[in-house]
């Protein structure tokens, strides 16, 4: 039975089809964020701290690190990502004792992180490009550590889940050329927008069952793909993470936190209930507010994807007893709840 280990400083984590799912923290990442590429380009670390913290106070076991930033100053990833690489494992490792996943597409990046990553991190990825399996197995034998296989080769993504297979099947012949065991192999068959292809989700729970059982490989996938260019997206993903799970997926790399709402957000559901003839204290702060009408919270808290994952090992017996379930949904009392948020917040607002 494959089991995948990864480490921190101190702790370990076990991807395994008898282990409870693994979370990977996906939001060290500055693609998509203009923000905080903008920060990160300037030297400014805020958001990344914050993200880190917040990843694992929601449940996240390891934590994705992404340093693909281009740079205005210098659009040369080769030059700028590597060090950038360093100083983001550097600070995350100073904040939370977790394992890391190097992700990069920069073979010296990933190369960075290795040198200064404490423990057992996993690799983020290879496919099976030929150029990629020649720059990147041999650093994975070299360092000793897991890797994440995406199944796509020289000819680009197949819709095919049988030609997705075969360049998994490529890829762990190809690193036990190198003497690298097929449960350090973490693959991603590709998950496809359910948007755009109606069999997305049966194509890979069939994929992810047939990894399992002829390769024996743990597997992962970016979880929020499923549901891309959807409405209520939580709503898809809550479903598809226990149902790969129950397939045989082992963990995903996903978004474990709710953001907060904004305070433009909370005023204008106070200006809406008071059109409506509610009225709302001028003393209550922001966070008794949010919990008091159910919309959320002024702090990041997890996600709903993270209950279907709880719930999901729950019932896979991958959550003895029920324990963790019961501990994570234990009532908190109204008063405890008020004393929080006044502490949190402070007062609503002044007329």
């Amino acid at each position: 039975m494959a089991r995948t280990i990864l480490e921190s400083k101190t702790k370990s984590v076990i991807i395994g089809f008898d282990q409870p799912f693994c979370v990977i923290g996906e939001r060290i990442n500055p693609t998509g964020r203009k923000q905080l590429a903008a920060q990160l380009e300037a030297g400014d670390f805020s958001t990344v701290e914050i993200d880190a913290l917040a990843q694992v106070a929601a449940g996240a076991n390891v934590l994705d690190i992404n340093a693909g930033v281009v740079y205005n100053s210098n659009p040369n990833p080769n030059e700028t990502e590597p060090p950038l690489m360093g100083k983001i494992i550097e600070l995350v490792q100073g904040l939370v004792d977790v394992p890391l996943c190097i992700d990069s597409s920069v073979p010296e990046a990933l190369k960075r992180g290795l040198e200064l990553a404490e423990g057992r991190p996993l690799l983020n990825s290879v496919t099976g490009e030929e150029e990629r399996l020649e720059a990147i197995l041999p650093l994975v034998k070299k360092y000793n550590v897991p890797v994440v296989a995406i199944s796509n080769d020289d000819t680009g993504i197949s819709e095919d889940p049988d030609v997705r297979f075969a360049v998994a099947k490529k890829i762990v012949e190809r690193a036990a050329d190198y003497g690298i065991p097929a449960y350090d192999i973490v693959v991603d068959p590709l998950v496809m927008p359910i948007g755009a292809m109606g069999t997305a989700g049966l194509q890979v729970f069939a994929l992810v069952r047939r990894l399992r059982e002829e390769l024996g490989v743990n597997t992962t996938c970016g979880a929020s793909n499923i549901s891309f260019g959807l409405p209520n997206r939580h709503g898809i993903n809550n479903a598809f993470l226990p149902m790969a799970m129950g397939a045989g997926m082992t963990s995903a790399i996903m978004n474990p936190i709710t953001l907060p709402l904004t305070e433009k957000k909370i005023r204008e559901k106070i200006t809406e209930l008071e059109k409506l003839g509610v009225i709302v204290p001028d003393d209550i702060d922001y966070e008794t507010f949010c919990r008091a009408v159910v919309i959320g919270s002024t702090r990041a808290t997890p996600g709903s994807e993270m209950t279907a994952i709880r719930a999901a090992n729950f019932l896979t017996n991958n959550d003895a007893h029920g324990a963790k379930w019961i501990k994570y949904n234990k009532p908190i009392s109204i008063s405890g709840e008020v004393d929080q948020g006044r502490r949190s917040t402070g007062r609503r607002r002044s007329k």
